[in-house]
Formats: C-alpha cells, sequence, structure tokens
C-alpha cells in the first residue's frame, strides 16, 4: 500500500512539472537584478517556468535578428528601445496592449496603437572612477565628456564597444547627437587616443575600476552605485553636459503561436509590484511609483538626461556601428 501511494505521489508530482508552461524570456537586464525582479511573478505564477537568454544588448539584438525566420523567444524583457524599433521595422514584434500599459508615459512607448514595445525603466551613462587608484596617480576626478580625452588620463579609460553593448551605444549615440556628427567623431577620434581598452559589456568597465584594473569605466549609473554599496572605492559621475540614455524596454516576440503565458509576462513586468522593484535600482520608472529616487542619482534626473532621439537613433544605429567599427575597433577586447 505505501509503495502504491508512493507511486501516486510520484506520478501527480511528474505530471505537474510535465504540465508547467514553459516561457523562453532573452533580457539584457543585469545578472543581479533578475532574480529580485522575477520572485513575485514565481509567487503568482507557479505553474509557469521561466528560461533566461541573458547577454548584452548588441549581442541579444543580433540573435533575435538572426531568429527572425524562426523566432525561438517568447517574450523580450528589459531590452534597448533603440533595438526594440529596429525589431519591429524587422516585423518581428506583435502588438500587444498589457494591463497596465496606458500608465506608461507616451514618451517612453510605442507610438503605434496597441504599441510593439513598452519602457520599463531608463538607464544612464554614469563614470565609474576608482578613487584610491585616481588618488595614488595625483590625478583630479573626472566631471565631463571633455574631461575624459584630456591627456593626463592617457590609456586609463575603458568603455563599451557599442556593437555589443546597448550602454556603449546610448554613449556614442549622445556624443553625436550633443557635438553633431562632424565634431562629435572628432572627438571620439581624441577619446580613442586616451582608451585602454572597448569591452562587449557594459557593466565590465565598472567592474574592472572596481577591481583597479581600469581607472575611468565609463558605464551606466546603476552599476557603479551598488558597487559603492559593496564597499568598493567607486565615485560614480554623470557628466556635466547630460547623460546619454535609453530605454529599456518589453515586448511580445511575434510568432505562429503566442502562448497566452507571455502576454501575462507582459502583464506582470508592467504591473505596480514591478515597477516599484525596477525604481529600486533606477531614478526613471515608465511610470511613477511614488518610490524614492536611489541614492547617488541626481536628484533632478530628468534634467541630467539628454535631449534623446531615438528614431534618429534607431535609423542610424547600423551606420554608427559600422563606422565606429572601422575606427577603432582594433582596441576591442577578444569576443569569448
Amino acid at each position: 500500500m505505501k509503495r502504491l501511494v508512493l507511486s501516486l505521489v510520484l506520478l501527480v508530482a511528474f505530471s505537474t512539472h510535465a504540465l508547467a508552461a514553459e516561457l523562453l524570456v532573452y533580457t539584457a537586464l543585469e545578472d543581479d537584478q533578475i532574480p529580485r525582479y522575477i520572485k513575485s511573478f514565481k509567487e503568482q505564477n507557479p505553474g509557469i517556468d521561466v528560461k533566461f537568454v541573458r547577454d548584452s544588448t548588441g549581442i541579444v539584438t543580433s540573435k533575435l535578428l538572426a531568429e527572425k525566420d524562426n523566432p525561438q523567444a517568447d517574450v523580450i524583457w528589459g531590452l534597448s528601445a533603440v533595438s526594440l524599433m529596429q525589431l519591429k521595422q524587422a516585423g518581428l514584434l506583435a502588438p500587444y496592449d498589457p494591463k497596465e500599459g496606458a500608465k506608461v508615459s507616451a514618451q517612453f512607448k510605442d507610438a503605434a496603437t496597441p504599441p510593439a514595445w513598452y519602457g520599463i525603466d531608463a538607464w544612464m551613462t554614469g563614470f565609474c572612477v576608482n578613487t584610491v587608484e585616481l588618488g595614488a596617480k595625483k590625478l583630479p576626478m573626472p566631471e565631463s565628456y571633455a574631461d575624459l580625452v584630456k591627456p593626463e588620463y592617457k590609456g586609463l579609460v575603458v568603455m563599451p564597444n557599442p556593437a555589443s553593448s546597448g550602454t556603449g551605444f546610448l554613449t556614442v549615440s549622445a556624443i553625436l547627437q550633443l557635438l553633431g556628427e562632424e565634431k562629435g567623431w572628432a572627438y571620439l577620434d581624441a577619446l580613442h587616443d586616451n582608451i585602454g581598452s572597448y569591452t562587449h559589456s557594459g557593466s565590465k568597465p565598472c567592474k574592472l575600476a572596481g577591481t583597479g584594473e581600469a581607472v575611468i569605466g565609463v558605464s551606466f549609473g546603476y552599476r557603479g552605485l551598488q558597487q559603492k554599496k559593496k564597499g568598493e572605492p567607486i565615485a560614480t559621475v554623470f557628466p556635466k553636459e547630460g547623460s546619454g540614455w535609453d530605454l529599456e524596454a518589453n515586448a511580445l516576440v511575434n510568432k505562429a503561436a503566442i502562448k497566452p503565458e507571455a502576454k501575462a509576462f507582459l502583464d506582470w513586468a508592467l504591473s505596480m509590484e514591478a515597477m516599484k522593484e525596477y525604481a529600486q535600482s533606477f531614478a526613471v520608472t515608465g511610470y511613477p511609483t511614488g518610490t524614492p529616487i536611489p541614492e547617488g542619482y541626481p536628484a533632478d534626473p530628468g534634467k541630467q538626461m539628454i535631449k534623446n532621439d531615438f528614431d534618429w537613433a534607431a535609423k542610424n544605429r547600423d551606420r554608427i556601428l559600422a563606422e565606429w567599427s572601422k575606427r577603432y575597433d582594433g582596441k576591442s577586447e577578444a569576443k569569448k
């Protein structure tokens, strides 16, 4: 009898596992954010088995484009809005109107009705500076993009490759928009002289600064602030000229069979519960949550963010990346 009961228990457990819906999510969110963010979704949806493919923005974007004729992902969560605009143009996104979609600011979502993508938060350029190394070299704290090209910082700056990293692209895009293309490329030429290497991850320059392998890492604000909380000798600088920025955004992948669980995921990903989690990391979210701005960000983050032409950035992304690679790719770290 005991064996029969045990067999029935195992059969029920196996059947429950077998019936669990699987959801494949492509994301460029940070490794340390995903477990915290996804906790409430798993609690609310124990019957959905969520699997993640996580990489840098450029790599995830390229993977989605390569799979265009046979899409694998069900949902895109936390990928650059500029990338999602490209993916929409390629016919890879299915319009959807999540339950809280109307709350999202008009400037933070696709203009179509219904929208094809929704922004959940904005991330912006920040310099991660190792204060110990800077002091040892008796160098002043850089405060602007203009400072980064000064001769005293030669070889001390690490920056993301914009072809691999959304952070790298938003920074390059910001410089070209702030200065105009002619002056912008001239600035990037000068900056290149001071670059030690270009990484394939947006957070890696900050991580290298945290360990002292770099003095200045051009990265994004969240990463520097998190590393300082962990006790690393990092000061996060938001450049005086204004920060380049992009939206981390979500979308439904256009497939022959769209799973209802994918729509449920997008509903949750724009819920107040999820938005409050994003607000623990970022100063600007898709809609207001009443959460205080995280310590270390500018008091008025909106003023720090440059006037960003997303349409221009998306339409010119391939051209910009081709030019950047031709000029500067020689200092990129080797790909794994």
